[in-house]
């Protein structure tokens, strides 16, 4: 897991203090009454409806719109998975936003911050007090021959992202009838997309450039211990292998990889990472690294402009999750609604956690044990159940936990890890509850 950095200086957009009151002398609450204030958020995801839910839960008493580019009210995008299987229905992930105006199909086009208005795509201009940048992030195109049409007008037929409900409802109606899909990209959205595909009955392969399955989180045990369970489950996976070209004229017929093997299928699933969404704030003129930079008060450089989610470059990181985006939202809730105008986000330390079709795990911390030689390790394997479990020590400290298949005391683990006590009793126990 990355960890937060050391502050940067204020030369870069991201002091340590909070900035924002430094640039005009106000206060989140000075100027019009906190009842007429007038908070845009920008972007329709899970930060933005985490930021309305919790300001209003706060007794926030301005007025909040959120303006969503998407035709729908926001929703939680981890579920589109069990969307796609028919586990939910898109109604059942709605997301609740504690009385803010929804104002989906809104795109935002225009940031100015100078005269804080909104321009919206339909020509008009929207007046904000305070704005919340939470445009969140688009999923990486790799550069692969034949992935788009050849008159440039989109993917190529066949050819799958899914960020969206939009995107999950077209790749759920091309997997009807689909002969064999293809996932490029074995991280947990490549994981979960092709579980889900292959619980619609179709067979699907990954192909992964890194040496097994979610290397950022596993290692490689658990990654070959969970190759199998999909194997189980009809996936089959091409790890160390780089997807090179795209076959097929009007729709696709096959994966070419660099190694020149070929994979057969009708169905593509592009799974290869998000990026930040920041046009709207560069062309504002704000600070841009990898994502909008942001100091502890989640504060951009200028005045009343507020960024979280995974849109949002804190300390020279981008968490791209759903747990800091939430830890972000509550600070900012927390400082814009006065319940504690002295709230400060500090970082984040979340447990990554995938739950999908049968497949579980959880890991945190540091689980490379080979990065420093004062580390001892704990591991419990069950073939026969397909479960592996991994604990990362250093003398009586939890530094980092792997749980794949089964999950059991996994919560008395994270805990131990946040809060960095001494274990008590033998480490065996906490994988035996």
């Amino acid at each position: 897991m990355t960890t937060a950095q050391d502050h940067r200086t204020a030369h870069d957009g991201t002091a340590t203090d909070d900035h924002t009151a430094a640039h005009d002398g106000r206060t989140p609450h000075d100027g019009p009454s906190a009842r007429e204030r007038r908070i845009a958020v920008v972007g329709g995801g899970m930060a933005a409806a985490r930021f309305a839910e919790r300001y209003a839960a706060l007794g926030g008493t301005g007025r909040v719109t959120v303006y969503g580019a998407e035709a729908r009210a926001p929703y939680n995008r981890v579920l589109l998975a069990d969307v796609l299987t028919g586990r939910y229905d898109a109604e059942a992930i709605a997301l609740p936003l504690g009385g803010a105006e929804p104002r989906p199909g809104c795109e935002v086009v225009v940031l100015d911050v100078a005269a804080r208005t909104l321009g919206l795509a339909d020509g008009s201009v929207e007046p904000w007090d305070d704005l919340v940048l939470a445009t969140g992030s688009n999923p990486v195109l790799p550069p692969i021959r034949g992935l788009r049409r050849a008159d440039g007008g989109g993917l190529t037929e066949g050819v799958h992202t899914l960020r969206t409900l939009d995107d999950c409802g077209r790749l759920a109606e091309d997997a009807v009838g689909a002969r064999r899909a293809v996932v490029i990209g074995g991280g947990v959205l490549g994981v979960s997309a092709a579980r889900a595909l292959a619980a619609l009955g179709v067979p699907t392969e990954i192909v992964h450039q890194g040496p097994y399955l979610i290397e950022r989180q596993l290692d490689a045990q658990a990654g070959e211990v969970l190759r199998r369970r999909l194997l189980d489950a009809g996936v089959e996976t091409y790890p160390g292998n780089r997807a090179r070209a795209l076959r097929g004229e009007e729709r696709v017929t096959g994966v070419e990889l660099a190694n020149g093997y070929l994979l057969d299928c009708d169905l593509v699933v592009l799974a290869c990472g998000t990026r930040p969404r920041t046009a709207l704030a560069h062309a504002a003129g704000l600070p841009v690294a990898t994502g909008i930079l942001v100091d502890d008060a989640l504060a951009t450089a200028a005045p009343g402009v507020y960024a979280i989610g995974d849109c949002a470059e804190h300390r020279s990181t981008v968490h791209g999750l759903a747990l800091p985006a939430w830890d972000q939202a509550d600070v900012l809730a927390l400082r814009l609604s006065g319940a504690d105008p002295d709230a400060r986000y500090t970082g984040s330390r979340p447990p990554a956690r995938l739950s999908t079709g049968g497949l579980e795990y959880a890991a945190f911390g540091a689980v490379d044990e080979t990065l420093d030689p004062d580390l001892d390790v704990l591991r419990l394997a069950d073939a026969t159940r397909g479960s592996y479990k991994k604990l990362v020590l250093r003398g009586d400290r939890l530094v980092g936990a792997i749980l794949l298949g089964d999950l059991a005391g996994v919560d008395a683990l994270a805990e131990a890890w946040q809060r960095d006590d001494p274990l008590t009793g033998h480490p065996l126990h906490l994988l035996t509850p």
